[in-house]
C-alpha cells in the first residue's frame, strides 16, 4: 500500500506478556482490513506474523514481525513481537520504530511481568500507549477487576473507552463510552460491529463511566476544562481532539476491548487506532546524537531530509538480508545512496519494500513515517541509521542487555567448524541479543542468549535453516577472580645462557577496587630505574597474567597496581623480559593479597499461583537464593529472588516439574559476590583436574 502523506499512518507495536494473543490480533486486523480472506490461527501454522519454522512448531513469537492493513484510507503499520521475557530486546525494537505502544493484556490473567516491564519502558522513551484487553470471553475474564487494577498498577490516567456486553463466554460486543453507542460483533465474523441500543440494564452503569472519561479527558486541558464546567458536556469533535493530544502526551492511556481469537471488537480497535493514536508527524521530534553524542533530535519533517532507522534485520533463503527500517525524516527512494553512519560509508538501496510477514511487495518510495524494508545491504546492520552524508547522525536506539547465560557449542560433523560461524553470523544480524565467540582460555566455541531457551530456540534454527547440527555442552559460569586486600609484589627475571641474557626486575603494589571487575595501572616511577619504553612491558604482562587467573583460571580483576621501583641492565633488558618480570610480581602479590572467587548473581522474577509458592520458596532456598519481596496479583504471585548463576542453569526444567508447567521466571545479572569458601574449593579443584 502506497500513502503519500504521513497524516495517512499510524505506526503500533503489539507488545505484552505471552500467551495474551498478539499474534491472533495481528492476525484479525489482516482479515478485517481484508488484506487475506481468511482468519489465519497460530494453531493452525498459518499466522502471517509467525512464520519461522520454530515459530510455527512452539506456537509461539520468538521474534519481531512486521504486516500493515488499509483501514478508513488508512495506513496501519503493526510490529507483532514476542511476549517471551528473553526476547525483550525484540519488543523494545518493536516499540523504539513505531509510534504508539499497544499493551495487549489477557484479561483473566491480568498485569503480568512483562507487561510491566514494557510499560516502564514505554514510560522511559516517552511512548504513547493503548491497553488492550484480549481474551475476555476466558472464565475468570472480570472485566471491572483489570481495569482497577491497571489502575493501581499504573495510574488513574488510563481509562477504558469501551464497556463490555455480556461476560465471559456470553462476552459478545461492547459500548463506545465516548459516543455512548453500542455495537455487537458475530463469533470467528469478519471482525466488524453491528449498531444496537445500549441494553437497558447497562444504561446506569454507562453513563456513570461515561462522564468520568470526558472528565477524565476535560483534566488534560484547561480550555475544555473551563468548557465542561460551563457546559456540563463537550461536543464529540472536541472530546476526541482532545483525547488524542491526552494520548500523545501520556496523559492518558485508554483502555480497548475484545477477542481476536473469534473477531470481536477488532474494528472498534482499528477505528480507535485511526481516530485516537497519533500520526508520526504528531509526536514532532524522534531521539538522536551527533556523530560526538550530543543530544540532537530531529524534527520529523516530511521536506526534510532522508533519515532511516533500522530496527531489524532477517535473513530470507532467496532474496538474502533484508534491513527493514522505519524511516523518520524526509522521502526514501529507490536505488539511491544513502549514509550509513556507524559504518562511515555509503549503502545503495535497492527496490523498497513493504512486508507482510515474509511476503514482500515492491514499491516506489516509502514517505516520513512510514516502515518498510530493502534487501541486500552490504554493511548495515539492526540499530544502524541511514541519513545523508553531510548531516550524520544517529537515531535513537536501545539498550541491549549482556547475554546471561553462555553455552559450549562444537559441531556434529567433522568440518562443520566454519558452517557454524557463518550460519550463527546470520543469526546474529536478526537476534541483536544472541553473542557467539571462541573463549580464549579454553578455545571452547560459545554461544551466549538470555537465557538457555533463547539458545535452544537459536540451536533449532542452525538446525532448520542452515542444515548444521551442533552438541550443547551446559553453560560455564563466568566465575571472576579479585583480591580482598592490599599486597607488595617483586618480580625479578634473570636468565644466562651465553651471548646476551635476559634481565628485569620490577616492585609493584596492588590495591583492591570496588568493582570486582576493573583494573587499573599507574605507573607511579620516579627517576630512571625502568626505562620509560620498558614500563608498558609491565603492565602488559600483568594484563595477560591476570586473564588467567590466580585462584581457579578465571579472569582477575577489581585491582588497581601500582608501578614504584625496579631495575634493568643496559645490555640484557627487554620488553620480554619486563613482561615477564610483571608476571612473577603480579603472582607475588596475589599470594599475599587474600585472592577470591567472585559469582555472578541473578535478579530472579517467577511468576506463579499459590499452590506452588512452598515449593518454589524451599527450591530456591536449597540453590542459595534470598527472597527479595513478593507481589500478588489476584490469583497471581510474583516471587522475587537474588540467586547464584551457578545453581540457576538447570532452573526451567526444574520449575516446570514442580509446577507442572503453569510457572514461567525471567532472570538478569544483578552484580557479583564472593563465593562461599566451601564452594570455592570444589571450584578450584574442578579447575585443577581439568587442568591436569
Amino acid at each position: 500500500m502506497q500513502v503519500e502523506s504521513p497524516t495517512q499512518i499510524r505506526n503500533i507495536t503489539l507488545a505484552g506478556h505471552g500467551d495474551t494473543g498478539k499474534t491472533t490480533l495481528a492476525s484479525a486486523m489482516l482479515y478485517t482490513g481484508g488484506v487475506v480472506n481468511r482468519m489465519n490461527r497460530v494453531e493452525d501454522g498459518n499466522a502471517v506474523t509467525d512464520f519461522d519454522e520454530v515459530e510455527v512448531a512452539r506456537q509461539s513469537s520468538v521474534s519481531l514481525a512486521a504486516c500493515h492493513l488499509p483501514w478508513r484510507k488508512h495506513k496501519i503499520n503493526v510490529i507483532d513481537t514476542p511476549g517471551l521475557g528473553l526476547f525483550g530486546a525484540e519488543a523494545r525494537a518493536g516499540v523504539r520504530a513505531t509510534d504508539t505502544m499497544v499493551l495487549v493484556v489477557n484479561a483473566a490473567s491480568g498485569v503480568q511481568v512483562t507487561t510491566e516491564k514494557l510499560w516502564v519502558f514505554a514510560e522511559e522513551v516517552n511512548q504513547p500507549t493503548l491497553i488492550h484487553l484480549n481474551k475476555l470471553d476466558r472464565e475468570n475474564a472480570d472485566y471491572m477487576a483489570v481495569v482497577v487494577k491497571l489502575r493501581e498498577r499504573f495510574g488513574r490516567h488510563v481509562r477504558p473507552l469501551y464497556f463490555p456486553i455480556g461476560k465471559e463466554g456470553d462476552f459478545n460486543g461492547m459500548v463506545d463510552l465516548l459516543t455512548g453507542k453500542a455495537f455487537t460483533y458475530d463469533a470467528d465474523g469478519d471482525g466488524k460491529g453491528k449498531e444496537i441500543d445500549v441494553p437497558a440494564p447497562l444504561t446506569e452503569q454507562i453513563e456513570k463511566l461515561r462522564s468520568k472519561l470526558i472528565e477524565g479527558i476535560a483534566e488534560t486541558d484547561d480550555a475544555l476544562m473551563e468548557r465542561y464546567f460551563e457546559e456540563g458536556e463537550l461536543p464529540e469533535d472536541l472530546l476526541r481532539e482532545g483525547l488524542r493530544k491526552a494520548v500523545l502526551n501520556r496523559s492518558i492511556v485508554p483502555i480497548t476491548i475484545g477477542v481476536a481469537a473469534h473477531g470481536i471488537g477488532t474494528s472498534a480497535l482499528l477505528d480507535t487506532i485511526v481516530e485516537t493514536l497519533p500520526s508520526p508527524i504528531a509526536r514532532e521530534t524522534f531521539p538522536a546524537t551527533t556523530i560526538g553524542g550530543d543530544d540532537a533530535p530531529v524534527a520529523i519533517d516530511a521536506d526534510g531530509p532522508a533519515n532511516a532507522l533500522v530496527f531489524k534485520t532477517l535473513n530470507d533463503p532467496f532474496t538474502g538480508r533484508i534491513s527493514l527500517m522505519r524511516v523518520v525524516s524526509g522521502t526514501l527512494n529507490g536505488d539511491e545512496a544513502m549514509w550509513n553512519s556507524r559504518e562511515e560509508g555509503l549503502e545503495k538501496l535497492g527496490h523498497l519494500l513493504t512486508l507482510q510477514g515474509k511476503q514482500s511487495t515492491q514499491i516506489s518510495k516509502l514517505v516520513t513515517g512510514d516502515i518498510g524494508a530493502v534487501a541486500k545491504l552490504k554493511s548495515t546492520r539492526t540499530g544502524d541509521t541511514l541519513c545523508t552524508k553531510d548531516a550524520p547522525i544517529q537515531l535513537g536506539w536501545i539498550f541491549v542487555r549482556a547475554p546471561a547465560i553462555s553455552f559450549a557449542i562444537e559441531p556434529k560433523a567433522k568440518g562443520d567448524e566454519e558452517k557454524i560461524g557463518e550460519a550463527l553470523g546470520r543469526l546474529m544480524d536478526e537476534d541483536v541479543s544472541l553473542r557467539f565467540g571462541r573463549d580464549s582460555q579454553t578455545n571452547e566455541l560459545l554461544l551466549s542468549g538470555s537465557g538457555q531457551l533463547h539458545v535452544e530456540i537459536t540451536i533449532a534454527k542452525l538446525k532448520n535453516r542452515h542444515k548444521v547440527d551442533v552438541i550443547l555442552h551446559p553453560p560455564r559460569v563466568p566465575y571472576r577472580e579479585t583480591i580482598k586486600r592490599a599486597a607488595e609484589g617483586h618480580g625479578r627475571h634473570k636468565k644466562q645462557s651465553g651471548g646476551r641474557g635476559q634481565f628485569a626486575d620490577c616492585k609493584i603494589t596492588i590495591e583492591p577496587l570496588a568493582d570486582g571487575e576493573s583494573y587499573e595501572f599507574k605507573d607511579e616511577i620516579f627517576g630512571g630505574s625502568i626505562p620509560q619504553n620498558f614500563r608498558p612491558a609491565v603492565d602488559k604482562g600483568i594484563e595477560e597474567a591476570r586473564a588467567r587467573g590466580y585462584v581457579a583460571g578465571y579472569p582477575m580483576g577489581g585491582f588497581r597496581v601500582r608501578l614504584l621501583d625496579g631495575q634493568f641492565h643496559d645490555v640484557d633488558s627487554s620488553e620480554m623480559a619486563f613482561k615477564v618480570a610483571g608476571s612473577l610480581a603480579y603472582k607475588d602479590a596475589m599470594s599475599k593479597a587474600a585472592p577470591t572467587i567472585l559469582e555472578p548473581m541473578m535478579h530472579v522474577e517467577i511468576t506463579t499461583t499459590e499452590e506452588f509458592m512452598g515449593d518454589i520458596m524451599s527450591d530456591l532456598s536449597s540453590r542459595r537464593g534470598r527472597p527479595q519481596g513478593m507481589d500478588a496479583d489476584g490469583a497471581t504471585q510474583i516471587i522475587k529472588a537474588t540467586v547464584p548463576f551457578a545453581e540457576m542453569l538447570d532452573y526451567a526444567s526444574i520449575l516446570r516439574r514442580i509446577t507442572q508447567g503453569r510457572s514461567s521466571f525471567t532472570m538478569e545479572v544483578e552484580g557479583y559476590e564472593e563465593v562461599p569458601r566451601q564452594i570455592q574449593q570444589k571450584i578450584v579443584a574442578e579447575s585443577n583436574r581439568a587442568e591436569e
